[in-house]
């Protein structure tokens, strides 16, 4: 468990300590960021941690979704806290270079797509305390705690004295160090949320790979197998981030019945915190946009791929036709010389066989430009 004292453009992490010695700092606010395997092991000193510092302890139902693994991202309060659960890209999707796959792996469909998968991370905010729960190997919380304790770091004056510039509400919002618990929760999601918006690039590269391949005339799509794969994962990825929209809008009207802050600096942090969840909710929405206009860019490849074989078919067949249509009157006039009549006419001529293939040749011909002036024998343009 890993804990941080917030004040202003301070942050400071305090060694590591059992629930029991938690205490407020003299100013500020606490976040607590632990694992899942920790906040199960440790679940009654958190209790009585949560009880010693805020008063209240969580609701059993809430400890079990902090637990739950497969709980899809939902809203909860109570009138001394909110419970907020975000599901997050896992490792193998955003951190770490992808893998070539297993003979034991069950996923399918290339590599960007196969390692898109989620856990949930829980959040219990506090009016002075953070409460997060991470999974067991958890990047995003080492990650996201040095950008914070960088942006506390002491920095140095425009005019190169060297010395520490005095830390206010105005430089901590310039330099990313939250306000306050909800504040630093909504910039955790947000770093979450830009985890899903940097796989758009690679959704899309695959998918119009596969659009090229699926229009092509020249080659014979067979990954139907995969596309199916890639369509259902996106279809998930879909159901995820409408429950991730879903979670931060119950946010946002909750944060609207917070009553008024007394002064002046906490009606400033509150309109903060409502822009800053407007601003996760609109990431969300543009990856939802983005992979229902996947999603519907695969229909419609297939579709058109289809549309394409039967044109081509058709075409074939068309093909096959003329020449069936022009070759039968020759079949019908080899047909008629090769009865076995004793009296056939130009039978018995010296210049009979030619007659008769000249004949056939003008019929051909005739047939071949009759067909080739009613547009049976044109070739589609591509």
């Amino acid at each position: 468990m890993r804990v941080f004292s917030i004040h202003g453009a301070n942050v400071t992490e305090t060694p590591t300590q059992t629930p029991g010695e938690l205490a407020w700092p003299a100013q500020g606010y606490l976040w607590l960021a632990c694992s899942r395997s920790e906040f199960e092991q440790q679940q009654g000193a958190l209790q009585g941690a949560l009880q010693t510092l805020c008063g209240v302890q969580l609701v059993d139902l809430h400890v079990s979704d902090l637990l739950n693994l497969q709980l899809p991202s939902r809203y909860d309060y109570t009138s001394q806290y909110d419970l907020l659960v975000f599901r997050r890209l896992t490792v193998a999707a955003a951190e770490v270079k992808p893998t070539p796959p297993q003979p034991g792996d069950k996923r399918g469909g290339p590599p960007v797509l196969r390692r898109i998968d989620t856990s949930p991370i829980g959040f219990v905010v506090f009016d002075r305390l953070l409460l997060s729960v991470h999974p067991d190997d958890c990047p995003l919380r080492d990650s996201y705690t040095q950008r914070l304790l960088a942006a506390g770091s002491p920095q140095p004056e425009a005019n190169g004295n060297g010395h520490g510039a005095a830390p206010d509400s105005r430089s901590a919002g310039a330099r990313g160090v939250p306000t306050g618990p909800a504040d630093l929760m909504l910039r955790i999601v947000n770093h979450m949320v830009d985890g899903f918006l940097a796989l758009r690039r690679e959704l899309s590269h695959q998918l119009d790979h596969w659009q090229t391949e699926l229009l092509s005339p020249k080659t014979r799509f067979a990954n139907w197998r995969t596309l199916l794969d890639a369509r259902q994962t996106l279809h998930q990825l879909d159901d995820l981030c409408e429950d991730q929209r879903t979670a931060i809008q119950d946010w946002i009207e909750t944060l609207k019945t917070w009553p008024d802050g007394d002064g002046p600096l906490s009606q400033h942090e509150r309109d903060l915190l409502q822009v800053r969840s407007r601003d996760v909710l609109e990431h969300i929405e543009r990856m939802v946009h983005h992979v229902r206009q996947l999603e519907h860019n695969t229909e419609a490849a297939v579709q058109i791929h289809f549309n394409a074989q039967s044109h081509r078919t058709n075409e074939i067949m068309r093909t096959l036709t003329v020449l069936t249509a022009v070759f039968l009157p020759l079949n019908l006039m080899a047909g008629i010389f090769g009865m076995n009549f004793e009296f056939i006419p130009l039978l018995h001529r010296s210049n009979g066989f030619w007659l008769a293939v000249s004949a056939m040749a003008l019929i051909a011909l005739g047939l071949v430009l009759f067909f080739w002036r009613k547009r049976y024998l044109e070739r589609s343009a591509r």
